[in-house]
């Protein structure tokens, strides 16, 4: 009775071995119960095993390292193959080696290529660039699965890549990586991006400036945000992002929300912060959303902690289009009212928001979250060099003090020179009403390090 050798892949199959020579056999093990014909090729000559991919074998390609060994001869055992076509071996190597099978030997023809693969595929390996990608190719060409390599953070990868990742059924990670590898999948499968584009906030390669309107919804007292609704908001980010590209960035229109405000009064929590409600923000979420527009939600809690106001407005936190700021100026002690003194924040404070922010990530394998706090003074951060960056979050200061060009560049460089400062990316705050005179483009631009978010107020 003739034996029925057609492969079979189970589903739930996934490449666990990364050498090539163990990688074979598991596959072979995996989807033959036996084979009519086996391909032999060393693992260090891709033209050899184009050769053998070219002759059109019914049935695995295994790989030889320095020699055969007992498994690879256990494998070869159990295929039983009518037929082993080998290329690149000594013949006579072969007939000592394989006593008790056929063997046919085949030149190796040395301009043979593996075929490339495409943009799509149903399963993916990825691998690491120091990888060497012919034997995982070979392999891959029986299961249908492209080899990708990715450097790094799986987020920065190509939009091709991160399609075809996103686009696979089966995705193996074929390197000892980070333990941030897995969750970082889960974004890129997912496939949300920031708006504009990608899932990295800032690096890797991306040039992205966010622009921001700043204030409350339902008031101008407090910013220019509050002077319209959010469909002209939209509408008036557009003309003040003129000029924030110049240097070749994508520029991201943004609103930034004071979602709780600092009051003159304890109120009812005594916490000398009025929280908005989340029906007067949704709106500008959802346009936000709409419009391809940024939305950073900014805190100012009185005396209570940044965290028990954060959790508030989780709810819009989860969505891969919402990030964060903490304003420190407005962080009171037990003893401190707004106005008669500038607030403070250490940076163990900072660190438990940033932690919870970043389980949110992970959670909902959303893109890179952006993630300010603001500072005009030393005072208002304590232990600044403790504040942690999680790749989860992209952890940016924002220098919002108000004034004179000059002083505010003497802030600015104060700021920025201390040794911790390259830990952070940077942002500027425009005043159209305190500074005089307010900072052009071009001179916003011309600052060190180049800010990479801009808010107006």
């Amino acid at each position: 009775m003739a034996r029925d050798c057609t492969p079979r892949i189970p589903d739930d199959f996934h490449l666990t071995e990364t050498a090539p020579v163990p990688a074979s056999i598991e596959i072979s093990q995996a989807a033959f119960s036996c084979a009519h014909e086996v391909g032999l090729a060393f693992a260090t000559s891709p033209p050899a095993m184009a050769t053998v991919t070219a002759s059109g074998i019914r049935g695995p390609l295994l790989l030889v390292g320095q020699w055969f060994d007992a498994r690879l001869m256990a494998e070869l055992r159990r295929l039983a193959p009518e037929r082993i076509v080998a290329a690149g071996f000594d013949e006579r190597i072969l007939s000592e080696a394989l006593t008790g099978f056929t063997v046919e030997p085949l030149a190796v023809d040395w301009q043979a290529e593996l075929p490339s693969g495409g943009t799509t595929a149903e399963r993916v390996w990825l691998v690491d660039p120091a990888t060497p990608p012919a034997p995982l190719t070979a392999l891959g060409l029986q299961l249908g699965a492209a080899v990708v390599a990715v450097e790094g953070d799986l987020r920065a990868a190509s939009a091709e890549v991160r399609e075809m990742i996103a686009g696979a059924t089966t995705v193996d990670v074929l390197w000892d990586s980070e333990a941030g590898s897995a969750w970082q999948l889960d974004v890129v499968r997912r496939g949300d991006e920031i708006p504009g584009g990608g899932q990295i906030m800032f690096g890797d390669g991306i040039l992205r400036r966010l622009v921001a309107i700043y204030g409350h919804p339902v008031t101008s007292a407090l910013g220019v945000l509050g002077e319209q609704g959010p469909d002209e908001g939209v509408d008036r980010l557009r003309s003040i992002m003129e000029g924030y590209g110049a240097d070749g960035s994508i520029v991201l229109p943004t609103f930034e929300i004071i979602a709780t405000v600092a009051s003159a009064g304890a109120g009812r929590d005594g916490d000398y912060s009025s929280e908005t409600k989340l029906d007067v923000i949704r709106p500008w979420i959802e346009i936000a959303a709409a419009n391809d527009v940024y939305v950073v939600l900014d805190l100012q809690p009185g005396r209570t902690d940044f965290l028990t106001q954060a959790k508030i407005y989780e709810e819009f936190l989860r969505l891969p289009h919402v990030g964060l700021a903490l304003d420190p100026e407005w962080r009171l002690k037990p003893d401190q009212v707004h106005l008669r003194q500038i607030g403070t924040v250490d940076a163990a404070e900072i660190n438990r928001v940033a932690d919870w922010l970043a389980g949110i990530v992970r959670e909902e394998a959303l893109p890179q979250k952006l993630f300010i706090i603001h500072q005009f003074r030393f005072s208002m951060i304590t232990n600044r060099s403790l504040i942690e960056t999680p790749s989860e979050l992209a952890v940016l200061i924002q220098m919002d003090g108000q004034g004179s060009l000059g002083s505010k560049y003497n802030t600015w460089n104060a700021l920025t020179l201390e040794p911790d400062a390259d830990q952070f990316w940077w942002g500027w705050k425009n005043f159209y009403d305190e500074d005089s005179p307010t900072a052009t483009p071009d001179q916003v631009l011309e600052l060190s390090p180049v800010p990479v978010f801009v808010s107006f107020q």
